[in-house]
């Protein structure tokens, strides 16, 4: 999920008033031909195993308005699209055939935001899917629904600054596996859930060992990594998981008394 890219690319152009006003006066009835976003409509539990450094890709399809808030429903290509290779289900040659202008004009959506490649570093996740469908020939599952935050689109806007996303998850990290940690001001722990090179073409699964170095720190977090003694896991509460991400677009889980199995 990329989140740091600048709001008019994002948006694909949705980013004045002046555009926001042609929508209300004349593009808006134009949507009635276009298909509903991805929800969570017939959404099944789906358990996903083997994910450690498996390399995946996310849509999300944008909706409200800079000025009201924006969401996005997204799809993510776990378990798909990986005939060739078990360990990519978002293969480069698929991944740029997607384009968000193609995207925006069938679906009733503001925006369309590619978030991707990224790589997994939990081991399990079991979550509510929906059925899967064909985006521009990539397959995908709807898995969540995401609140952007008003920083969305802005160089660095996201990063340290926790948001929510609605999906009934509950995502296991193995005994013996290295868990990769933002510890925040006030002492709790975010453990990482993905990385991805979109910032940083050099990231790799073995560089998340020394992460912290690279890192650029807001005043009071920290970075560390610590290999479990146990499996630990982490679930959203009522619906609910909360996240963050650091500057180099990595997503990070709270890990609160309620969430988390424990404080790793």
């Amino acid at each position: 999920m990329r989140h740091l890219k600048l709001i008019k690319a994002a948006l694909s152009g949705l980013s004045t008033l002046a555009v926001t006003a042609g929508l209300m006066a004349g593009v808006a009835p134009a949507l009635a031909d276009r298909l509903s976003p991805p929800d969570g409509t017939n959404a099944e539990r789906i358990t996903y195993e083997g994910l450690r450094n498996v390399r995946y890709c996310e849509i999300f399809f944008i909706t409200g308005s800079p000025e009201t808030g924006l969401t996005a429903n997204f799809i993510n290509t776990s378990d798909l699209n990986n005939a060739a290779n078990p360990k990519d289900t978002c293969p480069p040659a698929a991944w740029d055939k997607v384009t968000a202008d193609s995207l925006k004009s069938q679906y009733e959506v503001v925006g369309i935001f590619k978030n991707g490649p990224r790589w997994w570093v939990n081991d399990i996740i079991n979550i509510p899917a929906g059925p899967v469908g064909s985006y521009d020939g990539l397959e995908g599952r709807w898995l969540g629904k995401v609140v952007l935050p008003k920083t969305f689109g802005k160089p660095g806007g996201t990063a340290y600054k926790p948001t929510q996303v609605a999906r009934k998850s509950v995502m296991h990290f193995a005994a013996g596996q290295p868990v990769f940690i933002l510890d925040d001001p006030d002492g709790m722990p975010w453990v990482m859930q993905a990385f991805t090179t979109k910032v940083d073409p050099d990231m790799t699964y073995e560089g998340l060992q020394t992460l912290g170095e690279k890192l650029k720190l807001a005043e009071g977090w920290s970075y560390r990594v610590k290999v479990l003694d146990k499996q630990l896991t982490i679930q959203a509460v009522n619906g609910i998981a909360h996240i963050v991400q650091d500057e180099l677009e990595g997503t990070y889980n709270a890990c609160f008394e309620t969430a988390c199995s424990y404080k790793p």
